[in-house]
């Protein structure tokens, strides 16, 4: 189901620096390097493929774009709140 946009802005106020941008939950990441994108790419796309739910991204050397969308339902779900947890749940694992 869809998240209206009360559901929406009390979400976004849980998770760290992600924003709205063309119907889409999106967040760009940066690494120190190539090799630290890629990692937390791999990290990520496990942890997608055990959720059945796969992210939109772009990698460029250090930064990585992020946009979950839920496609079968036309917009942002519950489904890709807790995916963009779990991503950032990655990301503070990587710097730390």
């Amino acid at each position: 189901m869809i998240l209206s946009n009360k559901q929406l802005n009390e979400n976004l106020k849980e998770l760290d620096d992600w924003n709205i941008v063309k119907g889409r939950l999106s967040k760009e990441f940066k690494f120190k390097g190539f090799t630290q994108a890629f990692g937390f790419m791999t990290e990520v796309a496990i942890t997608a493929e055990t959720m059945d739910h796969h992210p939109e991204w772009s990698n460029v050397y250090n930064k990585v774009e992020v946009n979950l969308i839920t496609h079968s339902e036309g917009g942002i779900t519950k489904l890709d709140i807790d995916l963009a947890q779990k991503i950032d749940a990655i990301n503070n694992s990587i710097k730390s």
